[in-house]
Order: structure tokens, then sequence, then C-alpha cells
């Protein structure tokens, strides 16, 4: 019989309150609480923090704190990757990162999920699903990205926007929900 962790890890259904999880949310709760005071510390001294800390992270990533997560190992993040001020990561599920990914302040990651059923909501079932974000992408400040969600190598995600479908590579994409934008005779049009 599989644990609720491995159930949770698997994209399962699975019961948040399993003290293995409980516990492993305890854990990051204590390490946020140390991150989160290293403002003044050199961006070399939060890597190390951060590289002890999370599934994986590449050279010269520099995560400016306050910055909250909800498990911490599992997200791995490529090289060079930046993230502003008051970011969130709910990383009940898988978050990765690619090389030279930009995030603006308050940008919101999302992979858990709820029963749209109300009767096994109301159970305490949740689930979580992956998030992808490529190369060289450019996610502008205050934007969220929904659980289960792609977004290609070289997109841009307008400020604020939410991201709701998969973002192709090289796409830019604006608004709630997150739709293409495109160049017409040099004036941004938001597609359907």
């Amino acid at each position: 019989m599989r644990s609720e962790k491995e159930k949770m890890l698997a994209g399962e259904l699975y019961r948040g309150g399993d003290p293995e999880i409980s516990a492993d949310l305890a854990r990051n709760r204590a390490w946020l609480a140390i991150f989160n005071q290293t403002l003044a510390l050199s961006q070399k001294q939060r890597l190390a923090l951060l590289q002890g800390h999370f599934g994986a992270v590449g050279e010269d990533v520099n995560i400016c704190p306050p910055f909250h997560c909800d498990l911490g190992y599992n997200i791995r993040l490529g090289d060079r990757v930046f993230m502003n001020f008051g970011c969130i990561v709910l990383d009940i599920n898988t978050v990765t990162i690619g090389d030279d990914t930009k995030f603006g302040p308050n940008v919101q990651i999302y992979t858990p999920d709820h029963p749209r059923d109300p009767e096994i909501r109301r159970s305490g079932l949740e689930s979580a699903m992956p998030i992808t974000i490529g190369r060289n992408v450019w996610i502008g400040g205050s934007a969220i990205v929904v659980p289960g969600i792609t977004i290609g190598d070289d997109a841009i995600v307008g400020a604020g926007s939410v991201v709701t479908r998969n973002v192709p590579a090289g796409a830019t994409v604006a608004g709630n929900p997150a739709r293409p934008i495109v160049r017409r005779g040099g004036t941004a049009v938001t597609l359907p």
C-alpha cells in the first residue's frame, strides 16, 4: 500500500494532513524562517541555503526574500534563475524552472489542486500537478500559474496574468486568463 506522500508525489488524490507530509511542511517552515531573514546576506550565501534545501539548484540562482514554498524539495531550478521579492511556489508536486528564467515580484506558482466534486473535496482529499517552466522565460510581477501548466522556452507572461493554459515556446501571453499577444502594425493585440 502506498503512503499518502507517495500518492501526493504521483499526482493522485491524497490526504494532506498525513503525519509524514505534515512533518515535511513543518521542516520547510523552519527553513523558511531562516531563509527569509537573509536579505542582508550575499547572493552566494543565499545560494548555499537553497542548494541545501531544494531538489536541484543551478549556478548563480538568486531568490530575493521574502520567499514562500510548501516543501522545497520539489523545486528544481536551472542556472541563473532569478525570483524577485515575494514569490510563492506551492510545490506539493514538482516545479521545474529552466536556465535564465526571471520572475518579477509576487509571482505565484501553484501545483496544488482540489477535487471539483464537493463530496470528495469535503472528505479532505486533494491533489497536485507538476508545473514546468522552460529556459529564458520572463514572468511579469504578480502573475499566477495554475496546476499542470507548461510554459515553453523563451516565452513571456505579462504582469498580473493568470496562466490557465500551456504557453508555447516563444509566445507572449497576458491577461486573465492569459491569452496570446501578437503585433499587428506595431500594435499589440490580444487573441481570443
